[in-house]
């Protein structure tokens, strides 16, 4: 997919590549990597560099004990570490592979739940240490404004939204933490449709959604 301008950033798709992600985290991670070229390159840079370092350790380190550092990690791939580049196949339809697996399909498969003012949202299954649900929201339409308790990564499927700090369109991610607090809106023409994993609660201003928070799990 072109013209995606927000990425995963380096921390996260180490993380990935090591398998100390949360599955919601890691479940957006591979979505945004099978829309997006660039970030799949890095990613398999990242798996090969990983491979190498577990192969050259000695048989009576523990590999649970490994810790791969980021700038060494960085530096093994400027100095020419390569990977070789895998086919990753999608099936037919605005969600990849990795994404109708637990939808059960694609978006005519996606049980909707009405969280107010036009958005919609379905709660995918996943461990509890993090959750990632579907955001369906209507063109021209905000999420109520809210701040986080800890991370907040966003993947754009369809549509597009801005918020205080950029737009957001079809492959982009955003990445927002404690520090952040936005409103995010749907733009014109096609509803947005996005992938969103938290591993805390929102933390919302507006009196109704602090109150239907717990009901609707956000």
């Amino acid at each position: 997919m072109e013209n995606i301008k927000h990425h995963i950033n380096d921390g996260l798709l180490i993380s990935y590549a090591a398998g100390s992600l949360s599955e919601a985290f890691s479940l957006v991670v591979a979505t945004h990597v099978s829309m997006c070229d660039a970030c799949r390159v890095r990613l398999e840079a990242y798996e090969a560099v990983g491979g190498a370092i577990l192969t050259d350790t000695p048989e009576s380190d523990s590999t649970s004990d490994v810790t791969v550092d980021l700038n060494a990690t960085l530096a093994l791939i400027d100095a020419g570490e390569k990977a070789p580049i895998r086919v990753h196949h999608t099936k037919p339809g605005l969600f990849p592979s990795a994404l109708q697996s637990y939808v059960g399909g694609d978006l005519d498969s996606v049980k909707w739940r009405s969280v107010g003012m036009g958005v919609r949202q379905a709660i995918l299954p996943t461990s509890k240490d993090a959750s990632v649900r579907l955001l369906h929201i209507p063109a021209g339409c905000a999420v109520p404004d809210h701040g986080h308790r800890g991370t907040e990564l966003t993947l754009v499927l369809q549509g597009a939204f801005r918020d205080e700090f950029d737009r957001f369109g079809p492959g982009d991610l955003e990445i927002a933490t404690e520090e952040d607090e936005h409103t995010p809106v749907a733009e014109a023409g096609a509803d947005c449709i996005c992938l969103a994993a938290t591993d805390a609660p929102l933390r919302f201003r507006g009196l109704v959604q602090r109150i239907a928070q717990p009901f609707l799990r956000i």
